[in-house]
């Protein structure tokens, strides 16, 4: 970097906007593209907007701690974002009450096979018991995963890593695998993401269709619940 583009930039990254402006800049890139391929699914705004930051992060030299301290205001959105899930809720709550029984049945099967997938397939290829606890959570929200991988003894860093990695890449297949699985129910399609790839998978839901959002949001949270419960009794079993 040249020394007076490297000045710039130093007195730039001094000021808390700049990261935040960069992030929202890297998303309207990444949605501009989504947009121009048509919305393809594998074209993600999230997986786009990612890579942008790693590699400006890189070769600035910036450390993650100096960028989350400029653009810890989309983290704080999360929480607002998250409880208006509810009206969405609310709107089809009749839909919801009449798949009860089956949502139910569903959260437990899923969570069940996220988590011993996650851990059993760790485990087969050899890897330490603090990294397969690591892995655990890797299908709930951010927040909540990295506290059961501290309960329980893993690497939180290393979940978040993971839960992110598990939602770009459910949001970006589960269009085309659920159109090749034939499943047209969209209250199946959106708890089945909702499930498998927490907040980014929702958001995606809803990019398709309201109902599939819906039910996307319910799974996240139930999911959420669930994990809490279920990974610190399934690695008690198996520590």
């Amino acid at each position: 970097m040249e020394p007076v583009i490297q000045g710039i930039w130093v007195y730039l990254t001094a000021r808390p906007l700049v990261w935040l402006t960069v992030t929202l800049a890297a998303y309207l890139i990444g949605q501009w593209l989504f947009e121009r391929s048509g919305r393809r699914p594998l074209v993600n705004p999230v997986a786009i907007a990612v890579l942008l930051l790693v590699v400006l992060l890189m070769a600035t030299g910036t450390e993650y701690k100096t960028y989350f301290d400029g653009a810890q205001f989309v983290h704080f959105l999360l929480g607002p974002a998250t409880v208006a899930l509810a009206v969405p809720l609310h709107q089809n709550f009749a839909q919801v009450r009449r798949a009860a029984l089956p949502m139910v049945a569903a959260l437990v099967a899923g969570s069940v096979t996220a988590i011993v997938s996650a851990v059993g397939i760790a485990m087969l290829f050899g890897v330490s018991l603090e990294t397969s606890r690591s892995l655990a959570s890797k299908s709930v929200t951010m927040p909540i995963a990295m506290g059961i991988t501290e309960q329980i003894g893993g690497i939180p860093s290393l979940t978040a890593v993971v839960v992110m990695i598990t939602g770009v890449i459910g949001a970006m297949v589960v269009t085309p695998l659920m159109n090749l699985m034939r499943i047209d129910d969209w209250r199946a399609r959106g708890f089945a993401v909702g499930v498998a790839s927490h907040g980014i998978g929702t958001a995606r839901a809803f990019q398709v269709n309201e109902i599939a959002g819906t039910f996307a949001g319910i799974a996240m949270a139930m999911n959420g619940i669930a994990t809490a419960i279920l990974v610190p009794l399934l690695i008690a079993l198996i520590a």
